[in-house]
């Protein structure tokens, strides 16, 4: 099914002249990981501003052997404390990336919003398949709310977020925090998120730029390893698989309509309404995978950033106990 004739015009063209168009995600192997790994990491990031602190950290080990994790700690010159939270998981298809990728857009939270940010380095598949990523994100999620007072953290108030496999990974872990009662989360941010691993939807066909059919078959199987392809795989590493989503936290939920996770992210957010659990969901016209930061200038990019900016203004003036 063609998802590249219908892009936005203005997206279209701002995508022609982007360094990621040259990038066929779905062409490498795990052999060529490495590759695209290198590719990604040599991508032009935008200047950051000096006002806010940033500081790397490293967390105890985890559980049941999982090693320390760095963290990557946001905090703005002169905020009120103790300051609200946002734990920020990257995306990557599970494959590739790193924090320093969000860099300037969790600086900019961190001076708009006046918010400590908290973003976490988790190992990545297939060298550390599920549940390592998750549980790294536990361990800095843990890490996070037991030194909200070295952080200027208020703990009532922690939003977890995402985008792509960060997402997916970010609404793995707030079923993950529900079930083990240690961490109390307000809200969940997810932002185009990669949860369902089967791959049966219409938009899961899509002949879509960016983050491909093939791309997200390699990233699943990078992350579920011997799972992939079994009726085995536990909700926690797809969340669309779960069938209890009572008590979770309210969601802000946003995708395109040229998305490869499209359908499976309307169901999660429908799904979590019949659960009872309060959601905003967002979806937009035109736009592909990673939109809002591919071609940040265009106009639905720019109505998407405004959104994803308010909901979590919103949220983090959420307490939870």
């Amino acid at each position: 099914m063609d998802g590249r004739g219908d892009l936005d015009p203005e997206v279209a063209a701002a995508f022609a002249d982007s360094p990621i168009a040259a990038i066929d995600f779905g062409s490498f192997d795990f052999a060529g990981l490495p590759a695209l790994r290198e590719a990604m990491a040599a991508m032009p990031l935008p200047p950051l501003p000096a006002t806010t602190t940033v500081s790397e950290q490293h967390s105890p080990a985890g559980r049941d052997g999982a090693p320390a994790i760095e963290v990557r700690v946001y905090q703005p010159a002169g905020a009120a404390r103790p300051a609200p939270a946002v734990y920020w998981i990257h995306g990557g298809g599970m494959i590739f990336g790193t924090g320093l990728n969000e860099d300037a857009r969790l600086n900019r939270w961190a001076e708009e919003l006046g918010c400590v940010v908290v973003s976490v380095e988790y190992r990545l598949a297939p060298e550390h398949p599920y549940p390592a990523p998750l549980e790294d994100c536990y361990t800095g999620l843990l890490w996070t709310a037991s030194h909200a007072d070295e952080l200027g953290v208020d703990p009532g108030r922690l939003v977890v977020a995402g985008a792509s496999a960060g997402a997916g990974l970010a609404a793995g872990l707030a079923l993950l925090a529900r079930d083990r009662g240690e961490i109390p989360i307000t809200f969940q941010l997810l932002i185009y998120p990669m949860i369902d691993d089967r791959n049966a939807t219409v938009s899961s066909n899509l002949d879509a730029v960016v983050w491909s059919p093939a791309a997200n078959l390699l990233g699943w199987r990078a992350y579920l390893a011997d799972l992939h392809g079994t009726d085995e795989v536990p909700p926690y590493a797809a969340p669309a698989r779960a069938n209890d989503l009572i008590g979770l936290p309210p969601a802000f939920i946003a995708v395109g309509t040229l998305d490869v996770f499209r359908d499976e992210d309307i169901a999660y957010a429908l799904n979590l309404l019949a659960a009872g659990v309060e959601t905003e969901l967002h979806v937009y016209p035109g736009a592909p995978h990673g939109f809002e930061l591919v071609v940040a200038d265009t106009a639905v990019a720019r109505r998407a950033q405004r959104d994803i900016d308010d909901a979590l203004r919103r949220a983090l003036l959420r307490r939870r106990h």
